[in-house]
């Protein structure tokens, strides 16, 4: 449990400043709890996007296997009826709605899951304006600038809001921090994972954000430069750390998965989790936490940190050279 805390704590840098407002919360102080005692009451969740295979996910987790009880997705509204339809069918969530907007009232939290992080910031933000605690699918949003405006509006409502990749947020990359701690000092790393550059779902952020965040989990430096690297479908890139530490990524084409490997001493040594992920996963009860409590599970700079970094990598496709990444 000390473990836990330390890396979240160092994870987490300035998380208590950004939750400072949250005790004003009206879905927290009136949606979630209930009578002296703080007693739970149930928590209904609307969902914004099910075009995702996550949105259907979510209400089997919740509605069908009941991994949580007492929290149940209610409300879908889908880009498409198709996809709402099929997404209330398999994953058992009653309602669809035709307007986000009419879940307003209806929900206790929040669940944005488009696959264009473009459109992520613009649905939820009526919601958290509202107080209703928020989880916004990986990648946050698109541009950082629009990043650090929304979680300014978020403070300043004092609502709960996060946001992470599954892949980071995890025990396996919890593991594999502390294992770090075991080998000394690193110099370079090697990460391997699926990015499609040109996806119409955002290029580099689409899946460029499960190669990405788990380095910054891992390590506590933040990334300075960085440079993409193409020629014809293969593809990779670079990222220098502020104490000069480099990761050279590899971009797969042909095989789903992600892998680290560090430099030491004795050569390069393959992170790998040494224990299964539980069931539910830590990405998934820090999002109900944070629902049920108002904790935020991380710190609005190190949610911006990796939108930050993808967004100069975006930059580096086209450009071909060394982007400096905007720090925040």
């Amino acid at each position: 449990m000390s473990s836990r805390r330390t890396f979240l704590k160092k994870l987490g840098k300035g998380a208590a400043v950004s939750s400072l407002a949250l005790s004003q919360s009206p879905a927290l102080a009136a949606g979630i709890f209930s009578g002296s005692s703080g007693a739970l009451k149930n928590i209904r969740i609307g969902i914004i996007g099910a075009e995702n295979s996550h949105t259907r996910g979510f209400g089997k987790m919740f509605n069908i296997d009941k991994l949580f009880p007492g929290v149940e997705v209610k409300y879908v509204w889908g880009e498409t009826e198709e996809f709402a339809k099929d997404a209330m069918e398999r994953g058992g969530i009653p309602n669809m709605v035709k307007d986000p907007k009419e879940m307003m009232g209806k929900i206790d939290a929040l669940i944005v899951d488009h696959r264009h992080a473009k459109y992520h910031l613009e649905a939820a933000e009526p919601f958290v304006k509202a107080g209703i605690p928020t989880f916004v699918d990986k990648p946050f949003c698109y541009r950082l600038e629009k990043g650090v405006k929304f979680l300014e509006m978020a403070r300043k409502a004092g609502t709960p809001v996060t946001s992470y990749s599954s892949i980071a947020h995890s025990e396996g990359t919890l593991d594999m921090r502390e294992q770090l701690q075991e080998l000394g000092e690193i110099n370079q790393i090697i990460r391997s994972g699926p990015v499609e550059l040109d996806s119409k779902y955002g290029g580099v952020f689409f899946y460029g954000v499960h190669i990405v965040q788990p380095l910054l989990y891992l390590f506590d430096q933040k990334v300075e430069k960085v440079r993409i690297t193409q020629n014809g479908q293969n593809s990779g890139a670079n990222l220098v750390f502020d104490n000069g530490m480099m990761a050279s990524l590899v971009f797969t084409t042909k095989k789903y998965g992600w892998q680290t490997f560090v430099e030491t001493e004795d050569g390069l040594v393959e992170l790998t989790p040494r224990k299964e992920e539980a069931k539910p996963a830590k990405n998934y009860v820090d999002m109900v936490e944070m629902f049920r409590t108002g904790t935020e599970p991380r710190s609005h700079e190190s949610i911006l940190e990796g939108v930050a970094v993808l967004e100069a990598l975006e930059r580096s496709v086209k450009s071909g050279k060394w982007e400096k990444v905007e720090q925040v």
